[in-house]
């Protein structure tokens, strides 16, 4: 790897959700997965925002957060926790949190 793809690593990825534009940590070999994971919520968040009982960007992301929660945990009752990779989930939950982060900062710049 040179040193310019280095320090475009260190920067992490550019995601987009809710047409705003983040940049998140990711390790080598995940691109696909995080994207994919962006693509979900992305999505799950698009749902929530279009139904109009959800309004801000901030309570969107928490409903969605908690229903993809609410899914996974009914998900883990029904298969059993041997099939869950709690290494993956450990990293997924660490992107999200970075990723909701950096929205609420955001948001938070503009309030004030």
């Amino acid at each position: 790897m040179s040193g310019d793809e280095a320090r475009a690593r260190d920067k992490g990825l550019a995601i987009q959700i809710l047409g705003r534009e983040f940049r998140v940590a990711c390790p080598e070999g995940e691109e696909k997965q995080l994207q994919s994971s962006v693509e979900y919520l992305n999505h799950r968040m698009k749902e929530l925002r279009d139904t109009g009982k959800v309004t801000g960007n901030e309570r969107v992301a928490i409903m969605a957060a908690l229903n993809i929660a609410h899914e996974f945990l009914s998900h883990k009752s029904a298969k059993g926790a041997a099939s869950v990779d709690g290494a993956d989930i450990r990293r997924r939950i660490a992107a999200m949190q970075e990723t909701l982060d950096s929205a609420l900062a955001a948001d938070q710049d503009k309030l004030f």
